[in-house]
């Protein structure tokens, strides 16, 4: 299908893009890598009579490491991500979420922050953002302010960025030593949305008991979600099969798939069981490496 008609504004400072979000409010959409928002748009779910490209505006391409915190910038794309050696040798995860997005022309426009301001439930960095705890810097007119990831979703297609907002950075605390983190997600094919999709970080102390653990699920409710059941069932004990099972049961049972044509909701939450206990393990033979 064809979008509906749309005008077309490229700012090249984020002040006047501030300024042209001011101008049309609810009427305009950030356009950065496009293929979330583009696909909605030729579906008619989408129907913004203004598209802010903000490609052009300097200083949101980074990733850089700045003291204990990782920061990446809301424009660095999907593949600048895969080879972006700093930010995997502190979370590996990265060098796992990557390859599964989609294929290598969707990697190479696609941005990190469009995947997380986009609010959808089904896409990769949300259940890995909030395995990490990261916090999302937020930018407007009057400066910026930085929300926890848990306060940043809100609902279907729904986050905290205002209509007056642009999501700008991401940032993410480093662990210690002992630290490993894990992706992975089933899909019937290439390109296609997560039948499930689970992300684990975890830190180990050095007789192997679990002093940290984040889990965020792809793919299995309305709103990105944490497994915080399956992370009390880990923290502070060690790795065992009956504590990993645990913890799968858990994430089992809390998450809420729907049935579709990737698969029933029995189906769903077997699978994600199956897939913590996997990203579980991964994570850490990565974290005693």
């Amino acid at each position: 299908m064809i979008p509906a008609p749309f005008d077309y504004e490229s700012p090249t400072t984020l002040e006047e893009a501030f300024g042209l979000l001011d101008r049309y409010g609810d009427e305009a959409k950030i356009l950065s890598g496009g293929h979330s928002l583009i696909p909605m748009m030729k579906l008619r779910f989408a129907s913004p009579e203004v598209l802010i490209d903000i490609n052009n505006i300097p200083g949101l391409s980074h990733i850089t490491k700045d003291g204990n915190t990782m920061k990446i910038g809301a424009l660095v794309r999907e593949s600048e991500i895969e080879h972006a050696k700093e930010l995997i040798a502190h979370f590996p995860i990265f060098a796992d979420v990557t390859k599964l997005i989609a294929d290598p022309s969707v990697r190479n426009r696609g941005t990190i922050g469009g995947n997380l301001a986009h609010g959808d439930a089904a896409n990769d960095h949300p259940a890995v953002m909030l395995a990490l705890r990261a916090n999302i810097v937020i930018s407007g007119k009057d400066g910026n302010r930085t929300v926890p990831i848990d306060e940043f979703f809100h609902g279907f297609y729904m986050t905290e960025v205002q209509a007056n907002e642009i999501l700008t950075e991401i940032q993410i605390p480093i662990h210690g030593k002992g630290t490993g983190s894990a992706y992975h997600k089933m899909e019937r094919k290439v390109g296609d949305y997560a039948t499930a999709g689970v992300a684990v970080q975890l830190t180990l102390d050095a007789n192997g008991t679990v002093t940290y653990v984040g889990i965020g699920l792809t793919n299995l409710s309305p709103v990105p979600m944490r497994a915080e059941r399956s992370e009390a069932a880990l923290l502070g004990k060690k790795l065992t099969d009956e504590v990993i099972a645990e913890a799968a049961k858990c994430a089992s049972e809390d998450c809420s798939p729907s049935d579709d044509l990737r698969g029933s909701e029995e189906y769903k939450r077997h699978l994600v069981g199956v897939l913590l206990k996997r990203m579980i393990h991964k994570a850490a033979e990565r974290a005693m490496a």
